[in-house]
């Protein structure tokens, strides 16, 4: 077997091919793919690798729109910040990459929606960042989240407004306090939770939604009120 056709049987060759890094410590790489349900212990898998990566991804997106958007002020930055750094921005990156098949998960992924979660895959991504950070120092992951984040960035002429801070505004709009959240339950096993969330304003009733993350949730609440309200 050739030296060309021994990289494209490697997995992991082919995701450092879309990554645009070849590793000097693979096992890092190995580590970010390894979901909490495998390790034995809190070092086994790639949590902390999440936590650096969480950091890194919003420092190389906060730099990259402070250079792109000079003459924006902070609070448009920071909306579109928060917008790019949304967990389901992380999983639809992590498929594109092809992170979801690689998943190192309990059962190896057999389980309905196992490795393809959208928090598993999020996790991923956000702890390959990590990786590329830990490996090629900041400017290998800066250049991966340039390259990946690139069509996002470009689409957005206008700062996005999420859910939650629209909400916000409407109530500041009439007078009203900050609308309130509630987890209402919390459901299923530490690696595939399901938060219920209740939104709530003082005049304009109230909406619950369900998601993968408490975040999630509030945000599919807000969206749901903003509907009731027709704003």
């Amino acid at each position: 077997m050739t030296r060309s056709a021994r990289r494209q049987a490697d997995p992991l060759a082919v995701l450092e091919k879309a990554l645009g890094h070849r590793f000097k410590d693979r096992a890092l790489l190995t580590l970010a793919l390894t979901h909490s349900s495998v390790g034995q212990h809190r070092l086994d898998d790639n949590q902390r690798l999440e936590f650096l990566g969480d950091r890194v991804l919003s420092l190389a997106i906060a730099d990259i729109l402070h250079r792109r958007f000079p003459a924006e002020e902070e609070g448009a930055l920071a909306r579109r910040h928060a917008q790019l750094v949304r967990r389901e921005v992380l999983a639809e990156v992590g498929r594109a990459i092809g992170l979801a098949p690689q998943l190192r998960v309990v059962g190896g992924g057999r389980e309905p929606g196992g490795r393809d979660t959208e928090g598993a895959v999020a996790d991923a991504c956000e702890a390959v960042i990590a990786a590329l950070y830990l490996d090629g120092g900041l400017g290998a992951a800066e250049r991966f989240v340039a390259r990946r984040w690139e069509s996002m960035i470009a689409a957005d002429l206008e700062p996005p407004c999420d859910p939650k801070t629209a909400l916000q505004e409407w109530a500041q709009a009439r007078g009203q306090p900050p609308p309130k959240y509630a987890v209402v339950s919390r459901e299923g096993p530490d690696h595939q939770p399901l938060f219920t969330v209740t939104a709530t304003l003082k005049e304009g009733g109230a909406a619950t939604a369900t998601g993968q993350s408490k975040r999630a949730a509030e945000q599919t609440a807000a969206a749901d009120l903003l509907k009731r309200l027709g704003a």
